[in-house]
């Protein structure tokens, strides 16, 4: 899946090419490329395999040369050695074939590869025994060969002098090259752009450049090499930021072609190292040196030994930089970490104080709660007692009045009884006095008068007690007064009760009937309660009060 998401994005490359103004969105894609870099190794790979194929499989020393020269063309920017090995076997067999154009072409192939792995002297060697104007096709390549060389030996070259005298040939043959290739040539317009940068017209490169780019096919290994001199043009002109971007396109191009022997990722590491970062600078030569060192390419080798190592120290220190930060840290958080704990710990501790005295809150809370509720109960039991307090009082103050009104009136009366016995006496009238003395009238009257009295006491303690209490009873007229009566029997009985005397022996004295009698009336009247029969008693108690 990586493989062929790697694919496409290299399909899309040239639409990056002609975006060309993202310089963030191109790193990414060069760090994708850079790391993906075994995808296009493979792909490499599987190509030459397949010429490998058919060479093995080829019948003929022609058909093994054409072959060969594809494998030299694979190989050379990939791998010097095989390169080279491919080029000295196409020797052999164009020295088989005696072909003068295929012999001087594979001696300009074998230069070309010595130029890359150093050979300098070996490679002038070769060019110095081709007898070019025997091929005059192959003039463009002999002087592009030539050029190519001496600029290489210019670059390295041990003191002034030499340099001095290596630029002048290699500005001999690239005047050379250009006049050997037809006007239209795509190799003759990047010889010309290589002219006018060394004579450091940038911005005549440039116009020249910028045009071109986009023309170039995604599969030429041109487009590395207009790109890089587009950057080098920029470089000229101190703009950093176009140098880079340009850089950047042409690793792309070099990396997405599987070449190893290239010069833009390397000078973009470097880039990066003077802007500090280091990271991509590291990753970036590493890549640089690793495929140097594949394809053999010992003068890119050494040019990225001289840089490795500082570059590589930076990314020691960067590194014992953020390991430091890193432990300063953890260092940190295991001190926060431990604060932390040690809060935790406090509010935990806390928080088991606060839920014990929440606890100790809601028993305290529960027991004012019962102590709430045996207070209402108390308060209850003495309203009720201050109300029974005050209805006795009442009671009291009602009942001795009508007592001494009543003491005052039976005394009236006896005094009369007695006048009336004593004239009876003192006439002689005995007959007359024994009959008055056994007659029981005198007594009914005054029983009589007096629950007359009783009544009309009690109604005036308790007006609404007739009907209050028939409301206690299963059938509300249970109870039927005769006409004229005030209170019968069984009212009488539950008024005194009322009135709390409860005792049947004492209600029988007062109403003058049997203890039974009384018990049997009670009986009657619970049983057609409309409540409990226990309980009758206690309402008949509740009756009245609102009583004032």
């Amino acid at each position: 899946m990586t493989r062929f998401l790697t694919l496409i994005i290299a399909a899309l490359f040239p639409v990056l090419l002609l975006a060309q103004n993202d310089y963030g969105t191109l790193l990414k894609e060069l760090d994708n490329t850079v790391d993906n870099y075994q995808v296009y190794s493979n792909r490499k790979e599987n190509e030459i395999n397949k010429l490998k194929d058919l060479l093995a499989h080829s019948s003929t020393d022609l058909q093994k040369y054409d072959i060969g020269q594809k494998l030299f063309d694979e190989y050379k920017l990939y791998q010097s050695d095989s390169a080279l090995a491919y080029a000295r076997k196409n020797l052999r067999i164009a020295t088989i074939l005696r072909d003068v154009t295929k012999i001087n072409s594979a001696k300009l192939n074998l230069a070309s590869i010595m130029g890359t792995l150093g050979m300098y002297k070996e490679a002038t060697d070769v060019l110095d025994k081709i007898d070019i104007k025997a091929t005059p096709s192959l003039y463009g390549n002999f002087y592009r060969v030539n050029t190519t060389i001496y600029l290489s030996m210019s670059d390295y070259a041990a003191s002034a002098q030499e340099k001095k005298k290596y630029d002048a040939l290699t500005r001999q043959y690239r005047d050379s090259t250009m006049q050997s290739y037809p006007s239209s040539s795509n190799l003759k317009f990047v010889d010309q752009a290589s002219k006018l940068l060394q004579d450091q017209k940038y911005d005549q490169t440039l116009g020249l450049l910028l045009d071109y780019f986009p023309k170039i096919a995604n599969n030429n290994p041109d487009q590395a090499v207009v790109a890089f001199l587009i950057s080098q043009s920029y470089h000229g002109k101190k703009d950093q930021e176009q140098e880079k971007k340009w850089l950047t396109i042409s690793a792309i191009s070099d990396l997405q072609l599987a070449k190893k022997e290239y010069i833009s990722l390397r000078s973009l590491a470097f880039m990066m190292y003077e802007d500090g970062d280091i990271d991509r600078a590291y990753k970036y030569m590493k890549r640089s040196l690793e495929d140097a060192l594949f394809c053999n390419a010992r003068l890119r080798t050494y040019e990225i030994s001289k840089m490795m190592p500082i570059i590589s120290e930076a990314y020691q220190k960067q590194n014992e930089t953020n390991r430091f930060q890193l432990v300063l840290f953890l260092v940190s958080a295991s001190v926060l970490s431990a604060i932390l704990l040690v809060i935790l710990l406090l509010l935990f501790k806390q928080m088991k104080k606060l839920n014990k005295a929440k606890q100790d809150i809601d028993l305290a809370n529960i027991q004012l709660s019962e102590l709430n509720k045996e207070l209402y109960t108390f308060n209850e039991k003495l309203n009720e007692s201050n109300f029974a307090l005050s209805e006795t009082n009442l009671l009291k103050e009602i009942y001795i009045g009508r007592y001494m009104d009543q003491c005052s009136d039976y005394i009236g009366k006896l005094e009369g009884y007695r006048r009336k016995l004593n004239v009876m006496a003192t006439t002689g009238k005995m007959n007359d006095l024994v009959t008055a003395v056994k007659s029981k009238q005198f007594i009914e009257n005054e029983l009589k008068e007096f629950y007359t009295n009783f009544d009309k006491t009690f109604l005036q303690l308790f007006p609404n007690f007739i009907e209050e209490f028939s409301a206690l009873l299963v059938d509300e007229d249970a109870v039927q007064l005769k006409e004229g009566e005030l209170l019968n029997t069984e009212l009488r009985i539950f008024a005194l009760i009322r009135l709390g005397i409860k005792d049947s022996a004492k209600i029988s004295v007062f109403l003058r009937y049997s203890v039974s009698t009384i018990y049997n009336y009670r009986s009657q009247i619970k049983n057609k309660a409309v409540g409990p029969r226990d309980d009758f008693e206690s309402a008949v108690m509740r009756i009245g009060k609102e009583m004032k």
